[in-house]
C-alpha cells in the first residue's frame, strides 16, 4: 500500500516495537504540538486565537512548563488568561444558585458526581479545564489513524506481519481500537480478527505481568544471583499496558 501522511507515522510505530503503537504515535503527536506552539508559532494571531479559546489540560501544563521556553508560555497565558478572565465574569454574573433543601444538605458530598455537574457555572469550568489545544491536535488525527489501521491490515502485506509480531496495545488504546472495529468491520472480518486481536492482548498483559512479578521475586535475597530476565524495565512497561503512554521518558525539552 503507497506509503502517505498517515500510513508512514503508523507503519513507523509498528517498527519500533513498542508494547503500544499508538503510545508511540500520541507522545510523536504531543512533542511536535509542544515544539511547535512553543517555537515562534505562539506569536502567530491564528495560533494565539487557537490557545486562548482552548487552553491545555494539566498534563499538557506541565510539558510546557517543562519544555523550558518560558517567555513563550507567559505569551500564550497572558492572553489565555484574559481571555479566561472575560468569560469567568460573564459566568459569575449570570450564575444563580439553586434552591437549597433539608435532604440535600445532608448528603454527602460525592466528587463522582463533578462528571456530570449539576449546575451551569460546573459545566463551565468541566468545559474549561478538560479543552486542550495538545488534546486536540492528536484527536484529530487519532481517528485516522484508526481507520489507516484497518486498512493496511486488509490491504498491505508487511503490516499484517508487523501486527502479528507485535505487542498488543495499551489498554485505552486497545477500547478505542475495538470502538472503531465495531463500527468498520463486517460481522465476517469481526469473527476472523477478534480472536486474533483478543489473544495478542492476553498474551502481552500475561508477559508484562510475569516480568512484574519476577522483579519482586528477584529483589528477594534468595533470587540475588539470578537473572533479570526482562524485568528490569517492567514497571514501566506495566504502566503503559494499564494507562498508556512512557512513564520513564526523560523530560521533553527545547533543544540546547
Amino acid at each position: 500500500m503507497k506509503g502517505n501522511i498517515a500510513t508512514i507515522p503508523l507503519m513507523d510505530a509498528f517498527r519500533a516495537g513498542d508494547e503500544c503503537p499508538f503510545c508511540n504515535l500520541e507522545r510523536s503527536a504531543e512533542q511536535h504540538a509542544i515544539s511547535f506552539i512553543l517555537g515562534s508559532a505562539y506569536m502567530e494571531d491564528d495560533i494565539r486565537a487557537a490557545t486562548d479559546a482552548t487552553g491545555f489540560c494539566r498534563h499538557h501544563y506541565k510539558m510546557m512548563y517543562d519544555y523550558g521556553n518560558r517567555l513563550g508560555s507567559a505569551w500564550i497565558l497572558r492572553t489565555h488568561m484574559k481571555k479566561l478572565s472575560e468569560e469567568l465574569a460573564k459566568e459569575l454574573k449570570s450564575f444563580t444558585p439553586g434552591k437549597s433543601t433539608m435532604l440535600g444538605r445532608m448528603k454527602k458530598t460525592n466528587m463522582a458526581d463533578a462528571n456530570a455537574p449539576q449546575t451551569a457555572l460546573g459545566g463551565w469550568v468541566k468545559q474549561k479545564t478538560e479543552s486542550c489545544y495538545v488534546c486536540n491536535h492528536f484527536n484529530e488525527i487519532y481517528g485516522r489513524y484508526l481507520d489507516v489501521f484497518f486498512d493496511l491490515l486488509e490491504k498491505d502485506a508487511e503490516f499484517q506481519e508487523l501486527f502479528k509480531k507485535s505487542k498488543g496495545f495499551c489498554l485505552p488504546h486497545f477500547g478505542d481500537l475495538m470502538e472503531a472495529a465495531e463500527k468498520r468491520l463486517t460481522d465476517a472480518r469481526k469473527k476472523e480478527l477478534y480472536p486474533q486481536i483478543f489473544s495478542m492482548m492476553q498474551e502481552n498483559i500475561d508477559r508484562v505481568q510475569k516480568d512484574v512479578a519476577w522483579f519482586v521475586d528477584k529483589n528477594d535475597y534468595r533470587n540475588k544471583d539470578a537473572d533479570w530476565g526482562n524485568s528490569r524495565d517492567s514497571i514501566q512497561r506495566a504502566m503503559q499496558k494499564c494507562a498508556g503512554g512512557y512513564p520513564a521518558d526523560p523530560v521533553f525539552k527545547i533543544d540546547p
